[in-house]
């Protein structure tokens, strides 16, 4: 089979879908695939054609850089020169994919419907997208009632901002229906799609995302991690992974420690990931000696966070298949999560950890900050919970969210696309 991976020169590649191009290319670096990754967008000068070895084997992952030739960030009378970048990818594709047998064109952003239909008009191949955002839910916060109104809105009434992402939602609905297949990281998504775009269930996978268990022996050295990070040691660790984004849902997750505190002074949050730092700032100016700030730090730092902390927080307002649950999971860490869209199925409520239910409204939504917090005490007054709901949580990631999980869900799917 010869696999082409769609990537762009996007902020993504830095999180979710950089993860899923490394994982999905190292699941495959034994199977008897071709893989290329064809990076749109990109801040080369020109065309170029790169390969990288596979770490433990003698395969090779090509890399075809595409350079971008405009700036191309909103849908807002810029549709017509997005079409244009993309019928010479297609056509600048023709001239160098030699070798056609069971071709596979594999996109990861939501934007590129037009591309996927040139590909069919040139190549006799298979088209699929795996859906990791979809944008209105970013926007809007996974408000499904404001979606609905803005859509019932008269044209002339919408604000320049609800009209741009009116078109984005359109337009991304339009790669939906243009490949071959699509793969859902959730049930949720999987559901959303059927119910409101109207795809066939027939034409969706879903398949979580998987992570390669690099877990290194770190719990014997727990004692010795805590005086590294400087942590006392009754003191508890509760720590967040993530984007300082609103989505994440930081500002319930302050204020809601803010209420943990009143009650167990022995605590510290860590919130570990880059962003909006001065939003969030503000809102802990009193806690700062209780908070500890990262920014966006290594995988061998964050690993030694995860061998440390005692409660894992995740109060997004949504979520598709979330790496960081993953992460957290593979550790052994017990979640707190919202129960929005793709963590609702990921934690499983006082099993794996608790969920937080989202509270939607008409203009926005809200997480119940006495109930996160509630939650939080009550993990850190029982340890054995912590203890059992971290087991099974290491469970659940062995068993739906392992590299190997992950390997054969993809293998299995992308030999259903030929028969």
């Amino acid at each position: 089979m010869n696999l082409y991976l769609i990537n762009a020169n996007d902020s993504g590649n830095e999180y979710g879908i950089g993860t899923y191009f490394k994982e999905l290319t190292h699941s495959l670096k034994d199977a008897n695939i071709h893989v290329c990754i064809i990076h749109l967008h990109s801040d080369r000068p020109e065309f170029i054609i790169e390969k990288v070895r596979q770490s433990s084997s003698n395969r090779y992952v090509e890399n075809w850089y595409i350079p971008e030739v405009r700036n191309i960030r909103t849908f807002t009378g810029s549709i017509p020169k997005l079409e244009d970048y993309c019928r010479n990818v297609a056509y600048l594709l023709r001239l160098h994919i030699k070798d056609t047998t069971d071709l596979v064109f594999h996109f990861n952003y939501n934007h590129y419907h037009f591309l996927a239909k040139e590909l069919k008009i040139i190549f006799n191949c298979k088209t699929i997208h795996t859906i990791h955002f979809i944008t209105w839910a970013l926007t809007l916060q996974g408000n499904l009632t404001r979606l609905h109104a803005l859509k019932k809105k008269p044209e002339n009434q919408r604000t320049t901002a609800e009209q741009s992402l009116f078109n984005t939602d359109d337009y991304e609905i339009l790669l939906y229906k243009e490949v071959d297949h699509i793969i859902a990281l959730s049930r949720h998504t999987h559901n959303h799609l059927c119910s409101e775009y109207k795809i066939d269930s027939e034409k969706i996978t879903v398949i979580p995302n998987g992570l390669e268990d690099k877990r290194p022996l770190l719990d014997s050295n727990k004692t010795v991690l805590r005086r590294k990070w400087r942590i006392r040691e009754n003191e508890f660790v509760i720590l967040f992974s993530g984007r300082l984004h609103a989505a994440k849902g930081i500002g319930y997750l302050i204020r809601a420690f803010r209420q943990v505190l009143t009650k167990n002074p022995d605590c510290r949050l860590i919130i570990a990931g880059n962003g909006d730092f001065d939003i969030f700032l503000k809102e802990c100016d009193d806690l700062w000696t209780h908070v500890t700030w990262t920014g966006r730090i290594y995988k061998d730092k964050l690993s030694e966070l995860y061998t440390i902390a005692d409660i894992g927080i995740l109060p997004s307002l949504t979520e598709q298949c979330s790496y960081v649950a993953i992460e957290m999971m593979k550790y052994g860490v017990p979640l707190i999560a919202s129960d929005c869209s793709g963590l609702s199925e990921m934690v499983a409520d006082s099993i794996t950890g608790f969920h937080i239910p989202v509270i939607e409204y008409d203009d926005r939504v809200e997480i119940n900050t006495d109930l996160l917090a509630d939650k939080m005490l009550y993990l850190l007054q029982y340890p054995d919970e912590r203890k059992h709901m971290g087991a099974n949580a290491r469970k659940r990631y062995e068993t739906v969210y392992s590299a190997e999980i992950f390997r054969q869900n993809m293998l299995e799917f992308y030999s259903s696309l030929f028969l």
